[in-house]
């Protein structure tokens, strides 16, 4: 499988693994635990990746909320909690969801998964993407589902970092490319119906020329990988993506 072909295979796959666990039931559980609701929970936690930093280096990471969903995510949550501890129990909601979730795929299929995405993201040099920087700190699970989990959401974090460049790059705000993905998702992200873009022939071509950016600098991370490895990066995403609509506890 060549790095294109990868790219375009595991782009739904792996933005769908690596968000599943942010409002699962175990993570809701969780964040009652820690006094937080799952929103405020998700904030801090996936924030909290970048540091106890001010709004402003938060906004430009997320960049496809609105300065009110920050606001009320990490503005308002940071005084409830610490968002570097909050961080820490984040990424062990992921892993709980895991071992929840991934219990059908074979663990060399998830094992080698974890080597292939880990080997893409030590590939990737720092100080540019925030966000794939944060989780890149927390060290990696001797456990193959746990690190393959990680992996996952390291893959989707550097993804959303590159799309944010592209975006950036053929001159879309955060307001028109979120309403262009999903207008759900675009209300969800803290948008009203005042923000709600004109959509124009030229504004469609400007989200197709950002995905196709975002995918060829996907492919050219990719390269890294020999054949085998992209193969069984392909197999671990899918298989993912499968058990997250039809999950099986891990047994231990």
């Amino acid at each position: 499988m060549n790095s294109a072909d990868l790219s375009r295979a595991t782009a739904d796959p792996i933005q769908l693994v690596g968000m599943s666990y942010y409002f699962a039931p175990s993570t809701v559980a969780r964040a009652k635990e820690r006094g937080l609701n799952v929103f405020q929970f998700y904030g801090l936690g996936r924030g909290g990746v970048l540091g106890d930093v001010d709004y402003d280096v938060v906004f430009d990471a997320f960049n496809f909320f609105s300065p009110s969903a920050i606001g009320m995510l990490w503005t308002n949550s940071r005084e409830l909690a610490g968002p570097v501890e909050t961080a820490e129990a984040h990424v062990e909601a992921a892993y709980a969801y895991a071992d929840e979730t991934f219990g059908a795929i074979p663990t060399e299929v998830l094992a080698k998964f974890a080597l292939a995405v880990h080997k893409v993201a030590d590939s990737v040099a720092t100080g540019h993407h925030a966000l794939l920087d944060g989780y890149k700190q927390f060290a990696v699970p001797a456990n193959p589902v746990h690190s393959a989990y990680l992996g996952a959401i390291l893959m989707r974090e550097l993804r959303g970092c590159v799309h944010i460049d592209a975006v950036r790059d053929v001159g879309l705000t955060p307001a028109e490319a979120a309403y262009l993905q999903d207008p759900t998702v675009f209300k969800m992200h803290g948008y009203t119906d005042d923000d709600v873009p004109t959509v124009t022939p030229e504004l469609e071509a400007k989200k197709r020329q950002a995905e196709d950016i975002t995918s060829a600098a996907m492919a050219s991370y990719f390269e890294v990988l020999s054949d085998d490895e992209r193969q069984a990066l392909r197999d671990g995403a899918l298989a993912m993506n499968d058990a997250v609509k039809n999950p099986v506890p891990v047994t231990q």
